[in-house]
């Protein structure tokens, strides 16, 4: 019989072997991502008193509001080289528009707009130093995007 693997169960045992080593201070907050199929979340935790200092995700209102003006900025923005009715294989029609650029929580660039927010809230609280928790999720993709702009928006980590 064939068993089919749990890619959940994986992930819960990477992210438990992450967390016996990671673990926030009140010097060094643990910043925690959480990604899921449509959305990104990032935290930053205090793991002594079990205290979330900041929040940032794809669902907050910033975000939001970010995300109309990515859409309004590339709205008239097509390629006209590469645009056809007709589906191909895959049924897609070859059109580009404002929908393939916009911040959604499920595209790096949406991630990377929820690590400038993690780091605009962090410096707020006068938070500048953290450790990075990437959740049992490899180093990659959506996490890696968010993590660069969290240094970028000057996170030190």
């Amino acid at each position: 019989m064939i068993k089919k693997i749990d890619r959940r169960e994986i992930r819960r045992a990477k992210r438990k072997s992450v967390r016996k080593k990671v673990s926030g201070t009140a010097q060094r907050p643990r910043l925690s991502v959480f990604r899921s199929l449509n959305h990104i979340y990032a935290q930053i935790i205090n793991d002594e008193t079990g205290v979330t200092l900041a929040a940032a995700s794809s669902l907050d209102q910033e975000f939001r509001a970010a995300g109309k003006i990515g859409k309004a900025e590339t709205a008239g923005k097509t390629d006209k080289t590469d645009q056809t009715d007709k589906p191909d294989k895959a049924g897609k029609t070859g059109k580009t528009g404002a929908a393939d650029t916009a911040y959604t929580g499920g595209n790096i660039a949406g991630a990377k707009k929820v690590g400038e927010l993690i780091a605009q809230k962090a410096k707020a609280k006068g938070i500048e130093k953290v450790v990075f928790d990437r959740g049992g999720n490899i180093y990659h993709g959506r996490v890696a995007a968010l993590a660069e702009a969290a240094r970028e928006g000057g996170l030190d980590f």
